[in-house]
């Protein structure tokens, strides 16, 4: 099973809790399918780089997960489908992309800033 990495962007018309059953129905379509979850990120909502649809901010969310080649398909059809999906990207992470999420969860970047910190306090 291939490691992959998806940020979708949802609407900000959303209330909170639509947003959370928008998020376990593709967690859901994951799972229910064979893969792994390996983290999920809730950015919340961001300014976008340019308007999608008049709206200028969105609802960004993280799923980092192992699966099948042939689930990534079904996840993206699903995404197209769901109108409350305004953009989707999603990316088969390499081992070097896999060694700095694996940096990034631990939180190994902070540590240096924290260590610099003590010391100068």
């Amino acid at each position: 099973m291939q490691q992959y990495e998806t940020l979708i962007v949802l609407t900000p018309l959303l209330s909170e809790e639509a947003t959370k059953e928008a998020i376990a129905k593709f967690r859901g379509i994951l799972t229910d399918n064979g893969a792994e979850i390996i983290n999920e990120d809730n950015w919340g909502l961001k300014k976008l780089a340019y308007p999608i649809q008049k709206k200028t901010t969105g609802y960004y969310h993280l799923t980092e997960f192992k699966a099948p080649g042939e689930l990534i398909n079904k996840l993206e059809i699903e995404y197209r489908r769901d109108e409350r999906i305004m953009r989707f990207l999603t990316v088969a992470l390499d081992k070097h992309a896999i060694a700095y999420s694996e940096k990034k969860r631990s939180g190994a970047f902070n540590q240096k800033k924290q260590q610099t910190e003590e010391v100068a306090g």
